[in-house]
């Protein structure tokens, strides 16, 4: 629509400038040409009445271009109207470019708070979904206006159009460029016709005042020259003035832009009014569902808070406990490394150690049928290895454990 108005605009802008400088060039140009041959001329009566018909011909072909409709008020209410429909489609391209990238953002961060059960994430969410609902659903009622008056206007655009233009244009002209028929004659037939007969007849009286003329007044020669160059002029300006008068450039930028608002425009606002309904609809889904998730998110907390935090079951406990085995097994660690370090730097006096807790362990287990469990054990004066140990890992301790004991023994004996 904004393409065909501003084609339009410099249509009219064309013929309104044709126009204007031919009436220019024939007040002005053609009156200083006319005048200085007239005293040139005086002498001779019948150039002089040559001179006279020629100044009637150029008033007759002024009076032909004002019989022309007023083109200027035309050209800037279409450049008017262009510059608005520009402006409106920008900004409601950025704004609803900005709704849709707002709609985003608050759909992932809302799951980002429904993922990491966060409340103040969601509160968040919840009051932005209430704004973007709102808008919404008004980016909708505008859309729904927009595309009523659209469809009203589009099912009869040209009694609307010759009801705005007819204290400006006459209705014979505005209906020629809405319909642009065959049959229809162009109201500007007799004014070009009138204004190329003028035309013609001057050219024929500059021709003959040059062949007879010239000869006996030669100062005469440069004005006539001059008063042919500006009809020459004129004659080209009115066959670009009757190719802008065709009704076959402004129709085509009519129905361009009738297809533009009734059928791209109308399909376009549609789709925004879709958008606006989807949009709706999902903040309205999200509001609903986010104090249902909040209401879980409270009661699986307050079930935690029931449970017993020494219930190896609780999740929570089974955290704690972790990371409390963790820093056992360090602390345990960093004892056994001290407390042995110490054992080899004194060397304090031992008891007496034989294989007596090595024959103490094997008879136990030979009362369990030579599987040993360590849980039946006695701790032997030393740190007793975990349960279920593999075969393997036993025979590896016990081989350790009898070497330990021997070396007690010598130490002792010294």
């Amino acid at each position: 629509m904004t393409y065909s108005l501003y084609n339009a605009n410099h249509t009219l802008g064309g013929v309104d400038s044709l126009v204007t400088g031919t009436m220019g060039n024939m007040r002005s140009g053609l009156h200083q040409h006319l005048a200085r041959l007239d005293e040139i001329f005086a002498t001779r009566g019948d150039y002089v009445q040559t001179l006279q018909f020629m100044q009637q011909m150029a008033d007759n072909v002024i009076k032909q271009l004002l019989g022309l409709s007023d083109w200027e008020k035309a050209k800037v209410d279409l450049a008017s109207i262009a510059d608005q429909t520009a402006t409106v489609e920008y900004y409601r391209w950025l704004t609803y470019l900005l709704l849709l990238i707002l709609d985003l953002i608050i759909c992932l961060l809302a799951c980002l708070g429904l993922a990491k059960q966060s409340r103040w994430l969601l509160t968040t969410m919840m009051v932005f979904g209430v704004l973007t609902l709102v808008l919404s659903w008004t980016s909708l009622g505008a859309d729904l206006a927009a595309a009523v008056g659209a469809s009203d206007f589009c099912v009869s655009p040209d009694k609307y159009i010759m009801s705005k233009t007819k204290d400006a244009i006459s209705a014979d002209i505005v209906h020629y460029y809405l319909y642009c028929n065959q049959t229809l004659s162009n109201p500007f037939q007799q004014p070009l016709a009138i204004f190329q007969r003028s035309l013609t007849t001057m050219q024929i009286q500059i021709q003959g005042l040059l062949q007879f003329a010239v000869p006996l007044f030669p100062t005469a020669e440069r004005d006539l020259l001059g008063i042919q160059h500006l009809l020459n002029s004129s004659e080209a300006s009115l066959h670009q003035l009757t190719a802008l008068l065709d009704c076959r450039g402004l129709n085509k930028d009519y129905l361009d832009a009738m297809v533009g608002v009734c059928y791209d425009g109308v399909e376009g606002v549609l789709y925004l009014c879709l958008f606006s309904i989807l949009a709706a609809c999902a903040f309205t889904v999200m509001l609903c569902a986010i104090p249902r998730a909040w209401r879980q998110i409270a009661c699986r907390e307050q079930d935690y808070d029931d449970i017993d935090e020494e219930d190896p079951f609780n999740p929570r406990a089974r955290r704690l406990g972790s990371q409390n085995h963790d820093h056992t097994n360090m602390h345990s660690f960093c004892s056994y490394s001290s407390s042995m370090g110490s054992q080899s730097s004194l060397h304090p006096p031992a008891p007496a150690v034989s294989n007596a807790p090595v024959s103490e362990y094997m008879n136990h287990t030979a009362l369990f049928g030579g599987n040993p469990r360590y849980e039946n054990v006695p701790l032997i004066g030393r740190g007793s290895p975990p349960p279920s140990y593999s075969p393997t890992m036993r025979a590896t301790y016990l081989s350790m454990t009898e070497e330990q004991s021997r070396h007690f023994g010598n130490d002792f004996r010294a």
